[in-house]
């Protein structure tokens, strides 16, 4: 029996998915694309959208049925809140988690801290990256902007945007040549990435041992680890993509080093502090109850 891969359809989602269909051996996978809510409704930004599972919801149903045996999920589009029955069966290890910006040659300006001109127009769909730039660069006009990776790139072309900011994983992922743009990683002291991004979530039927046996070799152990800290975090925060909220953990040996941030949607207030420990569960909820104490939730 081959072990059938929920996916969305995105050429990134693919990516991720005939890249663990390679890994576990494609003559025993087969691909199966599921439409999820988020692919549906292209015009509409996250914030305004209800609800939680935009990306994975539909795939989590078709785990609970049968219809596949294994999601592969970017693991910052996975609710923290997890379903009973499915289980978070391995984190491949991850990819570069920053964010970077995409310029174009007319507005760039290398002399700020962020190299865009005063006053440019940056599209992105996160609240996270929204609150982080307008707390960096207030001047800026942040302007709401959905679709895959290459509709985004379309529309910086056509001018429809300054720069826009997309995580730097995909486009590594995708090999996407971007060098008639003018390219910036954002430093994580002035940007922290949406808790798992650039990380692969696997997910599996609890009772289906068999095919958590077959993934449990591609789980990265850091990457787990720092993964679940930096999830562990959102989840005290009511997770979703409805707050302006960024972390990142690093590994040391056995010490996690946990970084989170809280910031206004008008960039005016930022709250950032950071964390060691060894368990990622209890470092991910003391650092939401020392933010919580300095007011986070009045930000949210």
């Amino acid at each position: 029996m081959k072990i059938r891969i929920g996916t969305r359809g995105s050429q990134l989602a693919l990516w991720q998915a005939e890249h663990i269909s390679g890994l576990l051996g494609r003559d025993k996978t087969e691909i199966v694309i599921i439409k999820t809510k988020g692919d549906s409704i292209q015009n509409v930004s996250f914030e305004k959208m209800e609800g939680k599972g935009f990306f994975t919801k539909e795939i989590e149903a078709a785990l609970l049925d049968n219809s596949v045996d294994l999601a592969v999920h970017s693991l910052k589009d996975l609710p923290t809140d997890s379903v009973p029955e499915l289980v978070l069966a391995a984190v491949p290890e991850r990819e570069d988690p920053s964010d970077m910006l995409l310029i174009s040659g007319s507005a760039y300006d290398s002399s700020g801290i962020i190299p865009v001109k005063k006053g440019s127009i940056v599209g992105t769909s996160s609240l996270r990256r929204l609150a982080q730039l307008k707390h960096s660069r207030p001047d800026l006009e942040v302007k709401a902007l959905r679709g895959n990776v290459n509709t985004r790139l379309r529309k910086l072309g056509e001018g429809e945007y300054d720069a826009i900011v997309l995580a730097h994983a995909g486009i590594k992922r995708l090999g996407l040549d971007v060098s008639g743009l003018k390219q910036f990683i954002i430093p994580f002291d002035l940007f922290l990435p949406a808790p798992a991004q650039g990380a692969l979530g696997l997910q599996t039927r609890k009772d289906d041992e068999a095919t958590r046996k077959a993934v449990a070799s591609l789980n990265h152990a850091d990457s787990y680890l720092a993964t679940y800290a930096e999830r562990s975090f959102l989840r005290h925060f009511g997770g979703g993509c409805h707050i302006p909220l960024g972390s990142l953990a690093i590994i040391t040996g056995k010490i996690i080093d946990l970084e989170g941030i809280i910031a206004s949607t008008d960039g005016k207030k930022s709250l950032r502090d950071r964390i060691k420990g060894e368990d990622p569960d209890v470092i991910g909820a003391e650092l939401a109850r020392i933010l919580k104490e300095r007011g986070a939730d009045s930000l949210i």
